[in-house]
């Protein structure tokens, strides 16, 4: 095990507990001494049906500690995503069905297929937390919450403002820390990763797995992501990310678009590369991060290919452009626009490729046959997707 811990601490905000003196543990001390690989958890709640690069950091850390030799176990939260994470939310989350959560898992494993080591045996475990959630009966939900106390749970802090404010908190939410806490007992977790917004959730594995006599993990809190307009965390609501599934173009053009304040953090969280050889000239590191990370997630020849359509005038690298002036009329169906589009060869293969989950709206999956638009201005500059590779950005 080698002793160079660089990539250990490279985009890390915390390492936590961290030791108080010279005979402390530290996570560094049992990567040294463990005789067995550790097992690295990190869970993702599948309520949504997209990743974004905000998304990949915990992921991408996730993959570091598979090629320092230990196992990496990705939770998939098919139970906890009914409830919903409310870290962070002021009013409660509407509750998933089954068939939204399994649809939202499998497009999550797609998308992080190209950073995780799926071949190596030995090197991933895929889990879901409804094998050991689902089953708990009364007496262990007792249990569980006997663990805790509402004085605890109303420190937390989004529980804390709803309470000042007098917005609902209702009791199944306070179930959601203690599930995700139970997540490390169920996986014998030594590490579990998350971001800096979720230290109280990893706090609770690890009171939990003390309480059910298993080592307490180590947490590893990762940074929260800037947007695209430098300004607020990367989120698909606010129309700042960049999605995994994006067309390499669309999102070497975005790329090319981070602000100069940020373009040190990119490179330190989303790419192995070395912060001191980037280029001194903003232009240049722009054009670099834009390439590198195409490359990772679309490989060489995809990045070579928008890097020379966008120094080329491309206006949004190698998308061609559908004018929807060809469509006669709205409201019309998805299917319809498929097929005149080109996309698809007829509106029944259309509307087959949405049933198979083929079709994507800026990277949205759509998987809705009857999916309707009431106007041009819905799709205006969207980008269409059919499969991996046909793509058409819809204008005007």
């Amino acid at each position: 095990m080698t002793q160079d811990f660089a990539w250990l601490r490279r985009g890390v905000v915390e390492i936590f507990p961290q030791p108080v003196d010279e005979d402390s543990e530290s996570l560094e001390k049992c990567l040294l001494s463990t005789k067995q690989p550790l097992r690295v958890k990190l869970g993702i709640d599948a309520t949504g049906a997209n990743i974004h690069l905000g998304h990949s950091i915990p992921v991408r850390k996730l993959r570091a500690f598979q090629d320092a030799g230990h196992t990496a176990v990705l939770i998939i939260g098919d139970f906890t995503a009914r409830i919903g994470d409310p870290t962070g939310k002021s009013e409660v989350r509407r509750q998933l069905t089954e068939a939204d959560v399994a649809q939202n898992a499998q497009t999550y494993l797609d998308q992080v297929r190209p950073i995780l080591d799926f071949d190596t045996p030995g090197r991933l475990e895929v889990r879901y937390n409804s094998e050991w959630l689902s089953g708990l009966d009364l007496g262990k939900i007792l249990e569980l919450l006997s663990t805790m106390t509402v004085g605890q749970m109303l420190a937390k802090e989004g529980f804390a403002e709803r309470y000042r404010k007098e917005n609902p908190i209702f009791i199944h939410e306070f179930l959601y820390p203690l599930m995700q806490g139970f997540d490390s007992v169920a996986v014998e977790a030594d590490v579990e990763l998350g971001g800096t917004d979720q230290k109280f959730n990893i706090a609770v594995g690890r009171d939990l797995q003390r309480h059910f006599n298993q080592k307490p993990q180590f947490g590893m809190l990762l940074p929260i992501l800037i947007g695209t307009d430098g300004v607020q965390k990367m989120s698909k609501s606010l129309g700042n990310y960049i999605g995994l599934s994006e067309h390499p173009g669309q999102k070497y053009q975005k790329l090319q678009g981070v602000p100069d304040h940020l373009l040190e953090e990119y490179f330190e969280f989303l790419t192995d590369l070395p912060l001191d050889k980037l280029p001194e000239n903003p232009r240049d590191r722009q054009t670099l991060l834009a390439w590198e990370l195409v490359r990772q997630y679309h490989g060489e020849t995809a990045a070579d290919e928008a890097k020379e359509a966008a120094q080329s005038g491309g206006k949004e690298g190698a998308v061609p452009e559908f004018s929807l002036a060809a469509v006669p009329q709205f409201p019309t169906k998805l299917a319809y626009i498929l097929n005149a589009t080109g996309l698809c060869k007829s509106t029944g293969e259309g509307k087959r490729k949405i049933q198979e989950g083929g079709v994507r709206l800026d990277g949205d999956r759509i998987t809705d046959v009857d999916t309707t638009f009431a106007s041009l201005a819905e799709l205006q500059g969207k980008v269409l997707q059919v499969g991996k590779n046909k793509f058409v950005r819809l204008v005007s």
